[in-house]
């Protein structure tokens, strides 16, 4: 029986983070490791880590383009990873699922295809000031490019995605709006199915970036109604180097390819080529075969848990950490509006946050510090950098717990 029949295999049970730990192989090969950093990259379960590797003694072999049993074998696990993803999102088709390296790539691949075919000189794109690096600079590329116009929608003194004035961001000749689903620096969580109606109403399409809610939330694609979704497979508990890009399929139709090579095409002559339906015009190349087969692992897996469950207890992690910091004198959460998950930033008087995490791994608490790949908010926040504590599904409030009494001790040091 291969790994991931048996992970299918075991019933779901009463959520207890301290035994889902076990799952996790990092924790018993570092003892008294507090790891607070899933927001960067979450760690992975036995059930990923030994499946990848089963998959490679039994069944590797090239995918769609071999007539032999291994590659038909290989072929098929690679596709039915394709068929979890669409679940997982609930997508309409598996033709809406295109495999990328990460969410960065996804993102790219819709500006350098749908946006260089449909964008032009004067048109708007809007973003918001919550945004990552990965869903700036590759619109930027296209300003420079096309002479679009970036528009950034703010967020408000608590921490919240505007709404009002999101929506005043709107005129006839926004194009699409691209935004951040939870926000990682803060654990914002925006209100993407609001954002998705006012923009469709404007004629605008959406790109939501899912890389904090996907491992968090539940999320509907077609209940979100937007038009294109991105998130990376190692922050969801899988391997890295994998990611999806969702589009409607009516959408992915319009598109061109983005890159050119094997795998992509239908038949090529050097006088002309044609190109294969989507998904697979943009799946150029030899893919990441184990990477998309860790990936249907690591989805598998948080669905053994029960992503309502992950969600509720992310939630009362986060409520508990916020409440636990804010009470603590010299220490201030950064603001992350009316719902947050997943994540919590904030500041301790008189320490810069890179002499905090180095304190902090002393104590064997491993956090974030730094601008998070999102500089424009640190500017918005009036922050150079913060200290960023995210949770994961082995997260407890021990945790927490052991984060506080690192703040304590860095407190001290520099007090004294």
């Amino acid at each position: 029986m291969t790994a991931l029949a048996q992970l299918r295999e075991v019933p779901r049970t009463a959520f207890d983070p301290r035994e889902i730990r076990r799952e996790f192989p990092i924790f018993a090969n570092n003892l008294g490791l507090v790891f607070l950093d899933s927001g960067a990259s979450a760690q992975k379960p036995r059930a990923v880590i030994d499946g990848i590797a089963e998959y490679y003694r039994t069944d590797y072999a090239n995918i769609h383009r071999g007539v032999y049993a291994l590659s038909a074998r290989s072929t098929d696990r690679f596709e039915a990873a394709r068929e979890t993803v669409r679940r997982f999102l609930n997508a309409r088709d598996v033709s809406e699922i295109v495999f990328v390296r990460g969410a960065t790539e996804g993102i790219n691949l819709v500006a350098q295809s749908w946006g260089a075919t449909f964008l032009g000189p004067g048109d708007e794109l809007v973003i918001s000031e919550l945004e990552h690096h990965a869903n700036i600079v590759p619109w930027q590329f296209l300003r420079e490019r096309l002479g679009i116009k970036l528009v950034i929608a703010p967020i408000d003194a608590a921490g919240s995605l505007d709404l009002a004035a999101f929506e005043q961001c709107l005129t006839p000749r926004t194009k699409l709006v691209a935004i951040t689903h939870l926000a990682n620096v803060t654990g914002h969580v925006v209100p993407v199915q609001e954002v998705v109606r006012i923009a469709h109403a404007h004629g605008a399409k959406v790109l939501l970036d899912g890389c904090q809610a996907v491992p968090r939330l539940i999320v509907d694609v077609r209940a979100l109604d937007c038009d294109f979704y991105v998130f990376s497979g190692h922050k969801c508990y899988g391997p890295t180097g994998v990611g999806v890009l969702y589009g409607k399929r009516e959408i992915l139709n319009t598109m061109p390819p983005w890159q050119g090579g094997g795998d992509m095409i239908r038949t090529v002559s050097f006088a002309e080529t044609t190109f294969q339906d989507p998904p697979y015009r943009f799946e150029a190349g030899t893919p990441d075969i184990s990477g998309v087969i860790g990936l249907d692992m690591a989805l598998s897996f948080m669905d053994s848990i029960g992503r309502d469950s992950i969600q509720a207890h992310e939630e009362a992690l986060t409520r508990y950490a916020v409440a636990q910091l804010a009470a603590m004198p010299g220490v201030k959460p950064v603001g992350a509006g009316h719902r947050q998950l997943g994540a919590v930033s904030f500041e301790v008087e008189g320490i810069h946050p890179h002499d905090l995490a180095t304190i902090f791994d002393q104590h064997n608490v491993a956090i974030r510090a730094g601008h998070h790949c999102a500089q424009p908010l640190m500017e918005r926040l009036g922050l150079p950098a913060t200290a960023r504590a995210s949770f994961g599904i082995y997260s407890d409030e021990a945790d927490v717990d052991a984060l506080i009494r690192a703040v304590r001790a860095a407190q001290k040091i520099f007090g004294d």
